[in-house]
C-alpha cells in the first residue's frame, strides 16, 4: 500500500477494537471475531489491533501477535490495519516485522513506557523502528507534553514512512501549535482523545480521530466524521453531546474505567463478556445500570 493510501485511510474514525476475554481468562477468538465484523459492517476502514482500549499492555507477547493476525485476516481488503506496537525496541520490532508479514499497513507506536523520556531518546527509539520495516506506514502516539514539534520535525526528516501522528496531549492550544512546529502538512494528523477531543483538534487541523465508543456505536462515530468532514461544527457538537456522558464515564478516576465501560456496554448488548484484566477493573454493580441506558438508545 502507498503511504499516500495509508494517509487516507488515518484521516477518518481510527478505531481502536476491544480484545475479548473468554470466562477462562484466555481471548476469546469467536467474540473477537463478531466484533471485527459488526466494526466493517458498520463501515469502520481504520483497525487498530493491540492499541490502549485493546488492553495492549496487560496482553502477552503471543497474544498481541494473535490479536493481529486475527485482525488482518479479518479486515482483509475491507479495512486498513494499524498494529499497536511497544515496550523495549527489540520486542517493537519483533511485533512490527511480524505485522508487516501478517499483511498489516500501519503501526502505530506507543509512547514509550520508561520513566526517563529524554527527547532525542524519543526521536531515536521511533526511528528505530521505523528504519526496521521501511515499507510500513508508522504513526506515533503523543501524549507527552514536553516533547517539541522540532524533535516530531527531526523524526520525519529521517524517516520518510513516519507518515501519521496520534496526538493525545488534552490540550487543544499545544496541539495546534505543536502540529505547525511539526509540519501540519508533513504528517496526517489524529486526534488520539477520541470524540471528546476530536472537534476542537479537527479546527486546529486534524483529520481523523481515535475511538473506543465505536465498538459499541459505530454509526454514531461515523455521524461526527461526517460532519467534521463538512466542517459543520454544531452538527458535530450534537453528537458530541449525545456521547459526552459515556466519554465522562470512561474519563472517571482518571480513566481507570476506559475500557471497562466499553466493555460493560457491550457486554449489555451481548457481544462480549465484561472481563478486564488487572490493573483495570469491571464496574461495579452500582454503576452498570448507567452505561446499559445509554448503550441501549444508540443506533448499532
Amino acid at each position: 500500500m502507498a503511504f499516500e493510501s495509508m494517509k487516507a485511510a488515518l484521516a477518518d474514525v481510527v478505531a481502536i477494537p476491544v480484545t475479548p476475554f473468554a470466562e477462562d481468562g484466555s481471548l476469546d477468538t469467536a467474540a473477537h471475531r463478531t466484533l471485527l465484523r459488526r466494526l466493517l459492517d458498520g463501515g469502520v476502514r481504520t483497525l487498530t489491533p493491540n492499541g490502549n482500549t485493546g488492553e495492549f499492555y496487560a496482553l502477552t507477547p503471543e497474544e498481541r501477535l494473535l490479536v493481529t493476525k486475527l485482525t488482518v485476516k479479518e479486515a482483509g481488503d475491507r479495512a486498513t490495519v494499524l498494529v499497536g506496537v511497544g515496550h523495549d525496541i527489540p520486542t517493537a520490532i519483533e511485533a512490527a516485522r511480524h505485522a508487516r508479514d501478517a499483511g498489516a499497513a500501519m503501526l502505530m507506536v506507543h509512547q514509550p513506557v520508561h520513566p526517563y523520556v529524554s527527547e532525542s531518546g524519543w526521536v531515536d527509539y521511533h526511528r528505530a523502528i521505523a528504519e526496521a520495516v521501511p515499507e510500513l506506514g508508522i504513526v506515533p502516539y503523543i501524549r507527552n507534553a514536553q516533547l517539541s514539534g522540532e524533535r516530531l520535525a527531526e523524526l520525519g526528516a529521517s524517516c520518510p514512512n513516519v507518515i501519521g501522528v496520534k496526538y493525545a496531549v488534552p490540550d487543544a492550544s499545544r496541539f495546534a501549535a505543536f502540529s505547525r512546529d511539526a509540519g501540519l502538512d508533513r504528517f496526517v494528523w489524529v486526534a488520539g482523545l477520541a470524540e471528546p477531543y476530536a472537534p476542537s483538534y479537527f479546527a486546529s487541523g486534524a483529520t481523523g480521530f481515535t475511538s473506543g465508543l465505536v465498538n459499541v456505536a459505530p454509526s454514531v462515530s461515523l455521524e461526527m466524521l461526517t460532519a467534521l468532514r463538512a466542517g459543520d461544527y454544531p452538527a458535530a457538537m450534537k453528537v458530541w453531546e449525545q456521547i459526552r456522558r459515556f466519554e465522562e464515564l470512561r474519563a472517571a478516576h482518571s480513566s481507570a474505567d476506559n475500557v471497562t465501560v466499553v466493555k460493560e456496554a457491550l457486554a449489555v448488548l451481548g457481544l462480549c463478556r465484561r472481563d478486564v484484566r488487572p490493573p483495570a477493573r469491571e464496574l461495579p454493580e452500582s454503576e452498570r445500570a448507567e452505561v446499559a441506558s445509554i448503550a441501549s438508545g444508540w443506533p448499532a
